[in-house]
């Protein structure tokens, strides 16, 4: 793994619950076998254990993944055969290259054809047959140096392991508009109040002797306020009054909170999943949001607490009432009525229980269930995303989190071909996102966000039930970083990789300027990486006018529309990258592949038959020195010539690497001139 390490040197959880909301350098490569020998050269162990040796350097070249210059089609149909590429360096010394497939269980093995291409790489291409479901494939390569293998893990010597082969999923049906979508997530309470008639007000109901109160928009709540009844008036209505601003700021998707009927401000405590919240402006008002939306040709997601519900829906309480009521099979009850399984131990939080055919059948097997009701018009949801779906129809003994996710992805696709599914996960999400036929995408916390806010502003983690932080003051490693990255993509199909959901922070999670210190250099540098990376790019509400976390509301902050109280330039910068993201479509779909990493700086291109982008993140004050960062490898021929997204500046490939300047801290994005590079690959 990692093979672009050849060249380098490197230097040395949800915090917020629902109720209780408050330069010395190592040459890599010299010790790299797959990316994982080098811990033990480096640092050293107490025990015995196997050195792994170097690899040549030349499989630092070898390149593959499922864009349109290495794989014809992305999305094929059984019984279709496919043309795959692998690019190699002119000089290596290769002397044959194998498509290793498994077809029904057997191993087989098909020379691959060398093309004329031209320097400074050559080409080998396979036709791959579509015979299964999911057809999933490596490269072998015979040098003069060995023999070698080349998976979505990156080269090795030694046998690889088939979860980490290239796979292509036959009769897969993507979601397609999600290639230009860019989404916006809004906490619908504390973004505007379009309708102050519809605020929660105190007289409604009482909670251990407190009762709801709607506090003067963006006053900071009492210490002693019980934050889940805090409440600001926004509403459904005041999305709609700022359709314009979102239109301007270039976002196409809405995320939003859970706007059905509950009784905190989050409404994660559902308490009926029929209806709209009436303080959010009950369902005529979803209705007019979703007429404004298809009138601007945007899309919305809602969001649905399927693993528990709240203590006061009637479904808890019927089953509270009456042990032989229907809805007391919905639940797991220890000792009836007080003692039952609950979300983390949150008593206000009874867990479902899946294994009850009627819940199933009214949460999506129905024909009016919750999944499949809310996607239809007038609603139209575009689609879901889902709490917590890591834990749904998980409780010991019983597992069926599969079964479950199957059933909601039948109800959802049935209704709605297109709707976008997409489930919340804080950790590895690879086993759900293998074959296609659980979630489209996932909240990439873990793949994406988390590993590059570690690098920005250091390791912190923590876990439920841990009284303690685990975090260092030493910066988290660019190899960590780009491992994190290379690793999470290899273990996923390319297509669905392009569908996760890319994020920096939510509702969840601290505001990103708050992490970088209100550094601006490093909250662009953050955005410029989100809007690059392969994946669907995810903005939380306000984060592009400079919000950061406030005492007693955490991320959740009320959004000034007062423009006086915004950071202009950085609006301005968003919105610049937003239009870039949606009208450039190497960055939508084009391939990718890691090109330098050093203590302090990673580079990375995205590529496609006619385009091609290079991202350099730089993160610390001192500037990066001027120098040539070699890109021969990487497929990119002398002469090529990139313009500089933000400066204007050019700089053209001379003797197989790019001319750099002197690199401030922040991130520099490179556009190929687009008469350096044409054609149709496949047919040449």
């Amino acid at each position: 793994m990692l093979n672009f390490f050849k060249k380098m040197s490197i230097s040395q959880p949800r915090d917020a619950h629902l109720f209780d909301e408050t330069p010395k350098s190592y040459n890599l490569w010299q010790y790299s076998m797959n990316g994982r020998g080098w811990f033990a050269a480096v640092f050293g162990y107490n025990h015995a254990m196997i050195i792994q040796p170097s690899l040549p350097n030349w499989l630092g070249s070898v390149h593959h993944d499922g864009s349109a210059l290495y794989v014809s089609d992305l999305y094929p149909k059984l019984g279709d055969t496919v043309q795959v590429r692998l690019r190699v360096a002119a000089d290596a010394p290769v002397t044959a290259v194998y498509l290793r497939t498994f077809p029904d269980g057997e191993q087989a093995l098909t020379p691959m054809q060398r093309e004329e291409s031209a320097l400074p790489v050559q080409w080998w291409t396979a036709v791959l047959p579509i015979t299964q479901p999911t057809v999933h494939y490596r490269f072998l390569l015979r040098a003069k140096d060995g023999v070698w293998w080349h998976t979505a893990d990156g080269s090795c010597a030694g046998v690889p392991l088939d979860k980490f082969d290239f796979r292509l999923l036959a009769d897969y049906e993507p979601v397609r508009w999600l290639e230009t979508a860019v989404f916006y997530q809004i906490f619908p309470d504390r973004f505007h109040n379009g309708d102050p008639a519809a605020d929660p007000q105190p007289d409604e109901f009482e909670f251990r002797g407190n009762r709801p109160q709607t506090y003067p928009w963006g006053q900071p709540p009492p210490e002693d306020a019980l934050h889940p009844i805090v409440f600001y008036g926004g509403d459904l209505p005041g999305i709609t009054q700022k359709l314009d601003y979102l239109q301007q700021l270039g976002v196409n998707a809405l995320y939003l909170n859970p706007i059905f009927t509950a009784h905190s401000n989050h409404k994660y405590d559902v308490a009926d999943y029929d209806h709209v919240d009436p303080h959010f402006g009950g369902d005529e008002a979803l209705i007019a949001l979703r007429e404004a939306l298809s009138a601007r040709k945007m899309r919305y997601l809602l969001d649905v607490v399927p693993n528990h519900c709240g203590y006061w829906h009637p479904w808890f309480q019927n089953a509270r009432e009456n042990p032989d009521a229907p809805e007391a099979e919905f639940f797991t009850f220890n000792q009836h009525p007080d003692d039952y399984a609950s979300w983390l131990g949150v008593w206000m939080l009874p867990k479902l229980n899946y294994r009850s055919a009627e819940l199933r059948r009214r949460i999506y097997a129905g024909e009016d269930a919750v999944f499949r009701r809310w996607l239809r018009p007038p609603f139209a949801a575009d689609g879901w995303r889902v709490d917590v779906a890591n834990m749904l129809g998980r409780q010991g003994a019983t597992q069926m989190g599969v079964e479950v996710t199957q059933g909601i992805r039948r109800a959802v696709k049935e209704t709605r071909a297109d709707g976008y599914l997409l489930g919340e996960n804080f950790f590895d999400a690879t086993d759900v996102l293998q074959d296609g036929d659980q979630w489209d995408g996932v909240m990439n916390y873990a793949s994406f966000g988390t590993p590059l806010l570690y690098w920005l502003s250091g390791y912190r983690q923590g876990a439920h039930g841990l009284h303690e932080l685990i975090e260092t003051a030493v910066p988290w490693p660019t190899f960590a970083l780009l491992e994190t990255w290379q690793r999470y993509l290899a273990a996923i199909p390319w297509g669905v990789a392009l569908q996760q959901y890319n994020l920096l922070g939510s509702h969840d999670t601290p505001r990103i300027r708050t992490l970088v210190g209100e550094n601006d250099a490093l909250h662009r540098l953050a955005v410029v990486v989100l809007m690059t990376y392969p994946g669907v790019p995810a903005l939380f509400y306000g984060d592009e006018i400079g919000l950061v976390d406030q005492p007693g509301v955490n991320s959740r902050v009320c959004m000034p529309w007062d423009e006086a109280d915004w950071n202009q330039d950085l609006l301005a910068f968003y919105r610049e990258m937003v239009h870039l993201r949606r009208e450039t479509a190497v960055l939508q779909t084009g391939g990718f592949q890691l090109l330098l990493a050093e203590a302090d700086t990673f580079a990375y291109q995205r590529e496609s038959v006619d385009e091609r982008a290079i991202v350099i993140a730089h993160r610390t004050a001192a500037p990066r020195p001027a120098g040539h960062m070699p890109v021969a490898d990487a497929g990119i021929a002398d002469g090529t010539r990139f313009v500089e997204f933000f400066s204007g500046q050019e700089a053209i490939v001379q003797h197989g690497a790019l001319p750099l300047p002197p690199l401030p801290q922040g991130a520099t994005l490179w556009l190929q001139t687009p008469e350096a590079r044409g054609g149709d690959w496949f047919e040449k």
